[in-house]
């Protein structure tokens, strides 16, 4: 069996590299293609593989899990996407496009100032860097505990091996070949989630209606929670949902970048709005995945997964019965995985490369700098001009650099592991997102500047502020914070904003609020 799931590794990574190889044969090459692709991606293409991208193996995994406990109430917070996606389209997209951005963070310098801009990028580096890598430490633990560990091979030789695969495949066309991958990587996605669905029914001999009329009475299919109290009100995940998106999606370079290499304004449109579509039906199939997966333990005895508390762990109910039921399913929950840990990294990897480059090098200065000195052919160049070699040596440096640190972060949380330090790290990554919110919603709502000085301090700020108030609301207040401790966040981060007002906003800066002001 491990050799049999090592040798669809090994295809599965050749069929990559190949995706590799032809789309760095057209169009554009260099840092053109690394940061923008040129601008000429298809944006169905573009569309069909965001669905990947934004599926990380921990979703991939616990979206059919969830349903052993919340039956099918995480769709309200899908459906809360597609409103997110829509602000995103008309607000977010055409700002971005207007103002011709690689690194959407240059807005903030351009609104704000330079500390303004270097800050949202530290804050996108540190929440990607940290989420990203433990999402694929996710992904590497799960193959290493049901591959690799059986051949006595160690943790860090499958960490390397994956952080050396997406290094090489994205080293040379970034964001170029990304789109196209995330494509492939979608594919396996549904067709492993597809396959387990088809091959539980199967063994279970009924259809897909007998499945759902089955679920449907032992409650498995319930969407909707009318209680105002409970956690997953369905007012409340919609709402979560809208918001996850703007801040996690529009405010995100590496969700965003793939949006921004679309030909037009109205492709990224088109784009978005599919995509926010498409994951209605993809999430359907994840949640009908679930219901299978109960209705198969059920009908056979299989002895779900506990945990050491005697709980049942949710997140491996799907590796668990993957794995028991047949060597194709494994296989395919095998390449599934990979797919998720390769479309979560490999686009992160890419924009953190760019984020750098254009927030803390300067690229958009020196690509500005290099089009008025075109212009003038008379006068001498500035002596801070990069070369194009010089820029490419500096982005390819800084590449290896993050894919290092990459690697670094997942080796070093090995020891560390447990679930509930996972799930804090992941509540800690979310705050970083609050400043942002702030940020993008007082540039883009007022007509006010902002000391520019001031807002480090102010992003750090609100993050504690709103940390130390989720710890102690309960005895506090007799509440408990969720979801909404974003918003609260975005909420303070505006709020001090207008207490550091800057006595006039330049003419240039007020060019730069859109007429939803």
């Amino acid at each position: 069996m491990e050799l049999t799931i090592l040798l669809c590794f090994v295809a599965y990574t050749a069929l990559l590299f190949g995706v590799m190889w032809l789309t760095g044969r057209r169009g554009a090459t260099g840092n053109e293609a690394f940061f923008r692709a040129g601008r000429r991606s298809p944006w169905p293409v573009v569309a069909y593989g965001m669905v990947g991208a934004s599926l990380s193996g921990v979703t991939f995994m616990s979206v059919p899990g969830g349903v052993y406990g919340g039956a099918w109430t995480y769709m309200p917070l899908v459906f809360g996407y597609v409103l997110g996606y829509a602000v995103i389209a008309l607000v977010l997209l055409p700002l971005y496009y207007r103002l011709n951005l690689t690194s959407i963070y240059t807005y903030l310098e351009q609104r704000f100032g330079a500390a303004s801009e270097k800050t949202g990028a530290l804050f996108f580096i540190v929440s990607r860097l940290l989420g990203s890598a433990l999402r694929m430490y996710l992904v590497v633990f799960v193959l290493y505990e049901f591959v690799f560990r059986a051949w006595g091979v160690p943790f860090w030789v499958p960490a390397v091996v994956f952080i050396a695969i997406i290094l090489m495949y994205t080293f040379r066309g970034g964001i170029k070949t990304v789109v196209w991958t995330d494509m492939l990587q979608t594919t396996f996605l549904l067709v492993a989630a597809l396959a387990t669905v088809v091959a539980i029914l199967h063994r279970l001999d009924m259809s897909f209606m007998d499945l759902m009329r089955i679920s449907h009475e032992q409650g498995h299919t319930r969407m909707f929670d009318t209680d105002p109290t409970a956690p997953k009100f369905w007012l409340k995940q919609v709402v979560a949902g809208m918001f996850i998106t703007i801040t996690m999606t529009g405010l995100d370079q590496d969700m965003m970048q793939k949006n921004l290499t679309c030909k037009t304004l109205r492709d990224a449109q088109k784009n978005v709005m599919t995509s926010s579509l498409l994951f209605i039906v993809v999430n359907i199939l994840f949640l009908s995945l679930g219901a299978a997966l109960l209705a198969y333990a059920a009908q056979t005895g299989f002895a779900l997964p506990v945990g050491e508390g005697g709980g049942v762990v949710a997140d491996k109910i799907f590796p668990s019965i993957a794995f028991s039921l047949s060597g194709f399913t494994a296989v395919c929950f095998v390449l599934g995985m990979v797919a998720a840990g390769y479309s979560s990294a490999d686009g992160t990897l890419t924009a953190l490369t760019t984020t750098f480059c254009y927030d803390f090098l300067g690229f958009a200065k020196n690509e500005e700098t290099g089009m008025k000195n075109e212009e003038l052919a008379g006068e001498k160049k500035r002596s801070s001009l990069l070369t194009p070699h010089s820029s490419l040596r500096i982005r390819r440096l800084v590449h290896v650099s993050f894919a290092l640190l990459y690697l670094l972060v997942i080796i070093a949380f090995r020891p560390f592991h447990t679930q509930s330090l996972i799930d804090t790290l992941f509540d800690v990554a979310g705050f970083t997102y609050g400043p942002l919110l702030g940020l993008y919603a007082f540039g883009l709502f007022t007509r006010r500047g902002v000391r520019d000085r001031a807002v480090p301090w102010i992003a750090v700020a609100s993050p504690v502020i709103c940390y130390v108030l989720k710890l102690n609301a309960p005895q506090w207040l007799g509440y408990h914070f969720g979801f909404e401790i974003l918003l609260l966040n975005g909420l303070i981060t505006f709020l001090l904003l207008l207490c550091f007002p800057k006595k006039k906003l330049a003419t240039h800066n007020s060019q730069l609020i859109t007429h939803n002001s």
